[in-house]
């Protein structure tokens, strides 16, 4: 019987496991404890950390608690760490404005980018309000392991949705959209950057493949009516679609604010699987990506390349 390949997947309590890739659901195959280091990691995996961030009452808490997650993260291998939308704010168009910063002389931008520098870690910042003159916008900023502001992707798609009874939101009546792309490099690794609602137009993220993108990220707070509608089934199809690994990082749960987040942050991969799944409540997970995943996908069912580029065009405007 052929061997199953195996990868390590790192739970928030410190302990590791290996999970079978073949699977559409993780299986565990054996439990490692305490956690250490895992040795003998190629040259194209990517250590992830996914930050399920639960609100605080200020903003300097929630800085505060982020940064204890991150040093946290950083101490389990982490080498790129996500944080989750509207991560240092309330999300609500009514608060939008009062905790808006300037990226990167905010207060916010300062302390992660301190932090970077300090652990010498890729940070992805989830997003929080920015100000730009007389502008605000939903931001999600990346800073480089020197401290240094890699890019800053702006909310493309906003958020206004009326289902009555269950969810009614109009970001547009306090943000203005973004209108460009946003990719960074770690390692060999080239990866795009989205905002929640975003992950609904496929068209975004098949331009971030066609630039050579093998991984999105998504800064994403759903709601619990449509998270378990649409969360899974958005997150495996961006990543079937493009062949790519795709990571949604959620704020935790909490039922006692104006807007609750749905949770499970999840990453899929080129398959289209779920590898790793946070519940509802403040969590990490970390788990280990293989580039080469990419490529074998790619080879093995190339669709990316048998696309009908004389009957149709996608063109990435800006």
């Amino acid at each position: 019987m052929a061997a199953t390949r195996l990868r390590p997947y790192i739970k928030s309590d410190g302990n590791a496991m290996w999970v079978s890739l073949r699977t559409p659901w993780f299986t565990v195959v054996s439990d490692i404890v305490p956690w250490c280091p895992l040795v003998n990691v190629k040259m194209s995996t990517l250590r992830v950390a996914l930050l399920q961030l639960k609100g605080q009452p200020t903003k300097q808490e929630c800085i505060s608690n982020a940064s204890a997650q991150i040093r946290l993260a950083k101490d389990k291998g982490a080498r790129l760490i996500i944080l989750p939308e509207c991560f240092n704010s309330p999300y609500s168009t009514a608060e939008f404005a009062r905790h808006a910063e300037e990226i990167p002389a905010g207060v916010t931008s300062k302390a992660l980018g301190k932090l970077a520098a300090e652990l010498g870690v890729y940070l992805v910042g989830g997003t929080y309000p920015e100000r730009d003159g007389t502008k605000l916008y939903n931001t999600c900023p990346v800073f480089g392991p020197k401290g240094e502001l890699l890019c800053r992707y702006r909310k493309m798609h906003l958020f206004d949705m009326d289902i009555p009874g269950q969810c009614t939101f109009q970001e547009s009546a306090a943000l203005t959209a973004g209108d460009e792309l946003a990719t960074f490099t770690v390692g060999k690794f080239k990866i795009g950057l989205g905002i929640c609602y975003d992950k609904r137009f496929p068209e975004l993220t098949a331009c971030y493949r066609q630039l050579g993108c093998d991984m999105m990220i998504f800064p994403s707070a759903f709601d619990p009516y449509t998270g378990p509608l649409h969360w899974d089934l958005l997150g495996r199809s961006r990543a079937l679609d493009n062949q790519m690994f795709v990571a949604l990082v959620s704020p935790a749960r909490d039922p006692t604010t104006e807007y609750v987040a749905y949770g499970y942050s999840l990453l899929c991969d080129p398959w289209g699987r779920v590898v790793c799944r946070a519940r509802e409540a403040q969590e990490m997970i970390i788990t280990d990506i293989d580039l080469q995943l990419c490529e074998e996908v790619k080879r093995q069912i190339p669709v990316l390349r048998q696309k009908r580029g004389d009957v149709y065009e996608l063109v990435a405007k800006k």
